[in-house]
């Protein structure tokens, strides 16, 4: 419910404040009591069990994290949560322009509005809230200008300015207010000139002024558009000696009125009689702390219109200013209406969330969770930007309370967006006591004689009265006869050095590791100094009594680091040690030195270890073998180290034994490992260049081929030519034979017959 104000500021200059803050930091002592022990942190609880506490334990004891307090063997544990509860939860409005009219306080854009937690100390407490950008929401203008003698070309713009910005900001709303106001300066000296003459008209030359004022308010917030231009056309220039003008002083009283030397601080209160402020030579300029803690309580955002050229001062004025913002105003204030509506729409789309002061010990963090799934934490988890209308973000806040107030009472705290009247209000309850503190029985006889009241398992002493049966008075805690009773032995050392003698008891110190504690009569014994193993008491496998470790079931030993279970010594043929070795302390000696491993099946010198080794080996030095697709599911259960070559292999040493392997792969190539088990480690040095037959030379065995075919042609040519002569020789031989054997006669052929014949012719004369 509520209505956005927004506040323009016209004018051009400003000075600064600045301020600091400073936390506390708060120490709590040991818990005596339940109602203490919960104020510790949200991991305490309290043990009501009568018979928890050990002898010589303080009753300061029975405080302890919950997961402690339950080794310890406590079953009867007190440890309150806390709880909310909505009281109201008023839906969001999904008001449309145009519709029904609204009162302001019947719009509603944030819910819940009304919660009641219950705080534990240290245990956060988580509240969501929506907030829901409405539609057609109701806007205030007060309208705030700089009335001194450079502002004079700027005041004929704004003298129409009513209609006009009523018309622009009915696009936005419908129901839309605009107030005006003015301000110029202190009317006393240095700030303005008190001579009765400039009193009247402060102005130079022939110039007309009014007299000067500090702030003046014209006309209040009006839906009458009219009103407005007529009021602020009656409205003339008046002047000041120094620079800045009394603008603070106007944003104050703005602030508070409800219209939306000098050594006194501003006091923050309203001072207007007849609509004019009446203490400007009596109060202080207001700081921006100030100014910004009344602007927020009373929902203002703060619009400054300024000439381009103070832009740098006025920014950083608005990042002190939540919910201001700052246009470029032009010379003659001729944009002031579309400044207006953008710095407007700038401010109504971003919603910051501000809450009142908290509690002491009491924090608040916020989480935002805003438009396209963007979550914003630390300081700017209070915001969301961008919000259109109908939109509808949330806000996480964990508030989270330290301890109890002093008073112990209810408190209240308000959250709301600023610039809206709109808020939520919750209500802190505090879990200051446990609830068995209501049963408690005061004057009990458990109580030495009724001088305390027994409550939550223990005694809580009347005033005077000290022990953990309130048995004794403070006057005589500490006497002769009763540190006797704190000496074990009759010895020199109270309480074993370990604790204080209070009413002729020993009650042992704390320790600042709380699971740490001293015990016995004379706090004699603890539970932190027996023995460890692997750096933990009594092995992780037993508490430690009295500087005694008391092992748990099936552990034994000084240090409770000797195992009785048999299970892990266990081998795969289900043998103790695989039969070649005893289990100690769930681990298996083996008796047999060439077998290793945690159940003694390993014997990397026996036959087939090569073999059985082969493919893993393969595939994790060189990415081949039938294992190369499943090498790493199959094959990482040893370690693989690479050497240059054979000669940094290991060898064989006393210490553990060693197999050399040399196995062949598809490609004929040779590779060359050891395999060999360190106590649990299986470790195999690998060669990583395969060792592979070299290729055939081409060349020479093309030579030599065609060499071998040459040679051989000439061989056969050779022998033939060999056999022709042996076979012609043998038949002129035989010529030579035929010849001087045969026996020739001269004769003539008759078959014979020349070859020459002679023709004569017939014509031929023999001239």
């Amino acid at each position: 419910m509520g209505y956005l104000f927004c506040f323009l500021m016209v004018y051009q200059k400003v000075f600064y404040h600045t301020f600091k803050t400073k936390m506390k930091i708060g120490k709590i002592s040991n818990a005596l009591s339940c109602g203490q022990c919960i104020q510790v942190g949200a991991k305490c609880g309290w043990c009501t069990d009568t018979e928890f506490l050990k002898q010589g334990e303080p009753t300061s004891a029975r405080c302890d994290e919950l997961e402690s307090l339950k080794k310890r063997g406590c079953d009867k544990i007190e440890n309150p949560h806390g709880s909310q509860r909505i009281l109201k939860n008023k839906a969001v409005t999904n008001r449309k322009k145009g519709a029904e009219k609204l009162r302001p306080e019947d719009i509603t854009q944030i819910q819940p509005q009304k919660l009641s937690l219950n705080l534990r100390s240290g245990e956060p407490q988580n509240i969501k809230l929506r907030f829901k950008r409405a539609e057609d929401y109701p806007i205030d203008l007060y309208y705030l200008m700089d009335l001194s003698y450079s502002m004079k070309d700027d005041l004929e713009n704004v003298k129409n300015l009513g209609t006009s910005l009523m018309k622009e900001m009915s696009k936005i709303t419908s129901d839309f207010r605009i107030g005006f106001g003015s301000f110029v300066e202190k009317t006393v000296m240095p700030y303005i000139s008190t001579t009765p003459a400039k009193l009247l008209n402060p102005c130079t030359g022939d110039q007309n002024c009014t007299s000067p004022f500090s702030y003046k308010n014209v006309l209040k917030l009006t839906s009458n558009g009219q009103q407005f231009n007529s009021l602020v056309g009656q409205q003339q220039i008046s002047g000041n000696l120094d620079s800045p003008e009394g603008g603070f002083d106007a944003i104050m009283q703005v602030a508070v009125c409800g219209v939306s030397g000098i050594v006194l601080p501003n006091d923050g209160k309203c001072h207007l009689e007849n609509n004019m402020y009446t203490m400007s030579h009596y109060y202080d300029y207001p700081s921006i702390a100030h100014l910004v803690q009344k602007l927020s309580e009373n929902n203002i955002q703060t619009i400054f219109a300024v000439t381009e050229e103070f832009q740098p001062v006025y920014k950083e004025l608005k990042n002190l200013i939540p919910k201001s913002a700052v246009g470029t105003l032009s010379a003659n204030s001729s944009n002031v209406i579309n400044l207006i509506v953008d710095a407007y729409n700038s401010l109504s789309s971003e919603v910051i969330l501000e809450n009142s002061k908290l509690p002491e010990g009491v924090t608040i963090t916020y989480q935002s969770r805003c438009k396209n799934g963007v979550v914003n934490e630390g300081e700017n988890g209070r915001k969301c930007s961008n919000i259109s209308i109908g939109d509808e973000v949330s806000f996480n806040i964990n508030i989270t309370a330290q301890g109890c107030p002093k008073q112990g009472k209810p408190e209240s705290i308000k959250i709301k967006p600023l610039g809206f009247t709109e808020e939520v209000e919750i209500l802190l309850n505090f879990i200051c006591e446990c609830e068995c503190h209501k049963h408690g029985i005061k004057n009990s006889d458990m109580c030495h004689n009724g001088n305390g009241t027994f409550e939550c398992g223990a005694c809580r002493c009347n005033k005077g009265r000290v022990g953990r049966q309130c048995e004794c008075r403070k006057d005589e805690v500490s006497t002769e006869d009763l540190d006797k009773n704190c000496r074990k032995d009759n010895g020199t050392d109270i309480c074993s050095n370990n604790g204080e003698c209070v009413c002729g008891t020993c009650e042992c110190k704390k320790r600042d590791n709380p699971e740490e504690r001293y015990s016995g009569k004379f706090c004699e014994c603890d539970n932190f100094n027996c023995d460890r193993s692997n750096n933990k008491l009594c092995g992780g496998h037993g508490r430690c009594e009295c500087r005694v470790c008391i092992c748990d079931a099936n552990y034994t030993g000084s240090a409770c680091d000797c195992s009785l279970d048999t299970s892990t010594c266990l081998a795969s043929n289900k043998q103790i040690c695989n039969g070649r070795g005893n289990c100690e302390c769930g681990t298996c000696r083996c008796t047999d030195p060439k077998f290793q491993g945690p159940t003694c099946e390993i014997c990397p010198t026996c036959p087939g270890v090569c073999t059985e080794h082969k493919e893993c080996v393969q595939c994790r030095a060189f990415g081949t073998g039938e294992k190369k697709d499943t090498c790493e599911r199959d094959c990482s259960y040893f370690n693989l180290i690479k050497v240059k070559d054979r000669d940094k292999l290991p060898q064989p040493v006393q210490a553990f034994p060693l197999m050399h392997c040399k196995e062949r792969d598809a490609n004929d190539c040779w590779f060359y490992y050891t395999y060999a088990v360190n106590n649990t480690e299986k470790e195999v040095h690998v060669v990583d260049a395969l060792e592979c037959p070299a290729g055939p030379d081409i060349i020479p065995i093309v030579a030599g081929v065609v060499t071998g075919i040459v040679l051989i042609g000439l061989a056969l040519l050779l022998i033939w030519k060999l056999l022709m002569i042996i076979h012609d020789r043998r038949e002129f031989a035989k010529f030579e034979k035929e010849k001087m054997n045969a026996k020739w006669d001269t004769g003539e052929n008759p078959i014979y017959k020349s070859a020459v014949t002679t023709v004569i012719n017939p014509k031929y004369e023999g001239k």
